[in-house]
């Protein structure tokens, strides 16, 4: 398996691979590797001659400084759990500083009004960090496909957005949520959990498809009302937001409409750690 650290050298190394017309699949993490992004990988590999993983824990898309300070940092055993798919795979680690090379600071991005939903209003900047960071590391690694899990959905809609608007010459596969065996929602935040919590996380899931049970007969105040008041059952929980969006505008909705798709946005906390999650609704 070759690890790099050092943008020059992973681009002097993929250079030649793209003028063979090689197909390059890349797989964006964090680190912290759970087996929802070795599904990404497995995927990947499955479908181009070379794969590229990066693990970098990106600062500028943290408007939390305990949350950046706090997130697990695993790359030794990433590496292991890597190597147990395949050795074939091309890892890449940066520095903070390679990245961006002393300018710790992110672009401004619009996404047509996607960035300003959800996550955007409760994360101020975070989405100019994300679009930073995915700009920059399609620009070094070149892929010709990158995967993207849909537990982070806003996420993925506004990486597409990204690509759209900067003509990125890559495709966006977008991949299912992994999940737990309780149904939590596979994330390396979850590793901060403490096992009781990870046990009533369960409950983050199981709302969420009643809610779409809900979503079938009722009306859209109606099921989001279901929503918080079930979690006032969990005083363990901490409900930042439900939404129902329109899942191509990311715009909440009042009222249904039978043309479109809708999906289901929820954040909550459980011993002060933010968890997320979605569902399609229809």
């Amino acid at each position: 398996m070759l690890i790099f650290n050092k943008k020059s050298d992973l681009s002097a190394f993929l250079s030649p691979l793209t003028h063979q017309n090689k197909s390059i699949g890349f797989v964006p993490t964090m680190g912290a590797l759970h087996d929802g992004h070795l599904s990404l990988l497995k995927k990947s590999l499955a479908e181009n001659d070379v794969t590229v993983m990066s693990i970098f824990v990106n600062p500028t898309q943290f408007n939390n400084p305990d949350d950046l300070e706090k997130y697990p940092r695993t790359l030794e055993e990433d590496v292991k759990k890597m190597g147990k798919i395949s050795d074939a795979i091309i890892v890449y680690a940066p520095s903070v500083s390679d990245i961006y090379e002393g300018n710790t600071v992110s672009e401004s991005f619009e996404y047509e009004g996607l960035e300003h939903q959800m996550e955007g209003q409760h994360r101020p900047g975070h989405f100019n960090g994300v679009g930073t960071i995915v700009k920059r590391l399609f620009e070094i690694i070149k892929p010709t496909t990158a995967y993207f899990g849909e537990k982070d959905f806003q996420q993925l809609q506004i990486v597409k957005k990204l690509v759209e608007l900067y003509a990125i010459p890559v495709e966006i596969m977008e991949c299912p949520i992994f999940r737990e065996a309780n149904g939590l929602a596979m994330s390396s935040r979850n590793e901060r959990l403490s096992p009781d919590a990870r046990k009533k996380g369960a409950a983050i899931f199981e709302i969420l498809q009643q809610a779409k049970l809900k979503f079938a007969n009722q009306s859209v105040s109606e099921t989001i009302q279901f929503v918080q008041n079930e979690f006032k059952k969990h005083p363990e929980f901490e409900l930042e937001y439900f939404e129902i969006a329109d899942e191509t505008t990311l715009l909440s909705t009042e009222v249904k409409e039978p043309t479109k798709k809708y999906r289901g946005f929820i954040a909550v906390f459980i011993e002060k750690i933010r968890l997320i999650d979605n569902i399609s609704l229809n």
